[in-house]
C-alpha cells in the first residue's frame, strides 16, 4: 500500500505537471503521513540531502560555466572548431559538435551548452542555407557530451547518490573517452546527413590564421586540463576544482580576454544562483524519496526481480538501458539520478559491472532523455533558439538519435571504453 501511494502520488502529479521537486516531496509527505512516521521525517531529508559537502562544487561549477557564457569563450572555441573541421561538406554541422565539445569541457551543462553554441551556431547555419531543424538536432544532441566530459556536476550526484564510496575523479575521467566517442558519431552523422541534402564547405582559413585561432582559444581550453590534471594528481579535491574553476574562469573573461563587464559578471551570478536554487531543491527532494524508496526495500525487491528474468548480465544490461531511456523521457536528470541509483546500481554490480562504468553508463543514458520529448530541457532550449516547433525538430532527428543510441551500445557492452583512463591514471 505504501508503494502505491508513494507512485500513485507521484504519476498524479507528474501527469498534472507539478513542478518535480513538489512533486517528490509531496509524494514522499504522502507516503510517511500514511506510514504513521513524523511528517518533519520529509525535510530532515530533504536537509540531509542537501548538505553533503560534495555537492559545494556544484554551485560553482555552475558559476564557472555562466562566467564562460558571459565572458565569450563560447564565441572563440566555435571559431577554433569552425577553422579545423569547417572546410569538410556540411563543415557547420561539424563544426556544432566540435564547438559543444569544446564548450562542454568548461561549463559541464547540458542546457548551458545548447544555449551558448546554439545562440551561435543556429543564425550562422541558416544564413548559409542549413535547414533550421538539422541545425537544431544537431545542437541539442551534440550538448549531451557536456554531462560526460568534466566538469560534469551530474557525475557528482551519481557519486553522492552512491553514498559517497566512488571516487569522483574517476568517474570525471571515465566520462572523456564516452564523450569523444559520442562526438565522432554524431559528426558521422551530421556528415551522412549534410552530403544527402547537399549542404555546403566552409573555406580553409590556413595554417598560420589557424593557428592564431587556436593560441587565443587555449586559455579558454586549458580550464578543462585544469580541472581534470589537478584533481587526478591530488593537488586539489573535486569540490576545491570547482573554487579555481570559478577563479580561473574570472582571470581569463577579466585579463586575457577582457570580454566580462560589471553586467555580464551580476547578470552570471544571479543565473547561477536560480540554477542553483532549482538543483539543490531537486536533490533534496529526491534524497527523501529515495530514502523512501530504501525503507520500503525497493532496490532489494528489484534485484531479485531482475535475477528472476535473466541470469544473463548481456539481457540485464539491455534491460536497464530500456528502463533508464523510457524514464529518461518523463524526468528530469537529476532527480532520476538519486532515485534510481540506489535502485540498479545493487543490480548492475550483482551482475559484475564495475560502479564507475554504470556511472557513466547512466549519465548518457539520462542525457538522451533530455533530448526527447515530452520533458526534455534541452531539447525545448534549442528549439527555442531555433524558433522552431519541437514537433519539427523531432521528425527528423532520428540519425543523431541512432548515433546517441549506437554510442551507448558500446559504451554498455565495452567497459574498456569507460574503464581505460581510470584504470590508466591509477597505476
Amino acid at each position: 500500500m505504501e508503494l502505491t501511494i508513494l507512485f500513485g502520488t507521484f504519476a498524479v502529479l507528474l501527469v498534472l505537471g507539478v513542478p518535480i521537486a513538489f512533486v517528490l516531496a509531496i509524494a514522499s509527505f504522502a507516503t510517511i503521513v500514511h506510514m504513521g512516521l513524523p511528517p518533519l521525517i520529509v525535510f530532515q531529508r530533504m536537509a540531509s540531502g542537501m548538505s553533503a559537502f560534495a555537492l559545494m562544487a556544484i554551485p560553482f561549477f555552475i558559476f564557472a560555466g555562466e562566467l564562460m557564457v558571459r565572458g565569450a569563450i563560447a564565441e572563440k572555441l566555435v571559431r577554433l572548431a569552425a577553422g579545423v573541421i569547417g572546410h569538410l561538406r556540411g563543415g557547420l554541422g561539424l563544426v556544432n559538435v566540435m564547438s559543444s565539445t569544446f564548450f562542454g569541457g568548461v561549463s559541464g551543462s547540458a542546457v548551458a551548452d545548447a544555449s551558448a553554441v546554439g545562440g551561435l551556431m543556429i543564425p550562422q547555419m541558416k544564413a548559409r542555407g542549413y535547414a533550421v531543424d538539422y541545425s537544431v538536432n544537431i545542437t541539442v544532441t551534440s550538448a549531451i557530451i557536456a554531462l560526460m566530459i568534466p566538469p560534469s556536476h551530474n557525475m557528482i550526484i551519481y557519486s553522492i547518490s552512491a553514498g559517497g564510496m566512488i571516487s569522483i575523479a574517476d568517474l570525471f575521467t571515465a566520462g572523456i573517452l564516452p564523450g569523444l566517442l559520442l562526438a565522432v558519431l554524431l559528426m558521422v552523422a551530421a556528415y551522412v546527413v549534410a552530403r544527402r541534402r547537399g549542404y555546403p564547405a566552409e573555406v580553409f582559413p590556413g595554417f598560420p590564421a589557424l593557428m592564431s585561432i587556436f593560441l587565443n582559444a587555449v586559455p579558454g581550453l586549458l580550464l578543462i586540463l585544469v580541472i581534470v590534471g589537478g584533481v587526478r594528481s591530488g593537488v586539489f579535491t573535486a569540490t576545491e576544482s570547482s573554487m579555481i574553476a570559478v577563479v580561473y574562469a574570472l582571470l581569463i573573461t577579466l585579463l586575457v580576454y577582457r570580454s566580462l563587464s560589471w553586467a555580464d559578471f551580476v547578470t552570471a551570478t544571479l543565473a547561477a544562483a536560480r540554477t542553483t536554487a532549482m538543483v539543490l531543491l531537486v536533490i533534496g527532494a529526491a534524497a527523501s524519496f529515495g530514502w523512501l524508496l530504501a525503507l520500503l526495500q525497493v532496490p532489494a525487491a528489484t534485484v531479485e526481480f531482475m535475477q528472476s528474468l535473466s541470469d544473463n548480465p548481456l539481457v540485464i544490461f539491455l534491460l536497464l538501458n530500456v528502463v533508464l531511456l523510457f524514464l529518461g523521457c518523463f524526468m528530469d536528470m537529476s532527480p532520476l539520478i538519486i532515485i534510481t541509483t540506489p535502485i540498479f546500481l545493487p543490480v548492475v554490480t550483482a551482475f559484475g559491472m564495475d560502479p564507475v562504468h554504470f556511472g557513466v553508463i547512466l549519465v548518457l543514458n539520462l542525457g538522451i532523455g533530455l533530448c526527447t520529448p515530452p520533458v526534455g530541457s534541452v531539447l525545448f532550449v534549442g528549439c527555442a533558439v531555433g524558433k522552431i516547433p519541437i514537433m519539427q525538430a523531432v521528425r527528423t532527428i532520428w540519425p543523431f538519435y541512432i548515433a546517441c543510441i549506437v554510442t551507448l551500445i558500446l559504451v554498455t557492452y565495452i567497459p574498456a571504453i569507460s574503464l581505460f583512463l581510470p584504470k590508466m591514471f591509477a597505476n
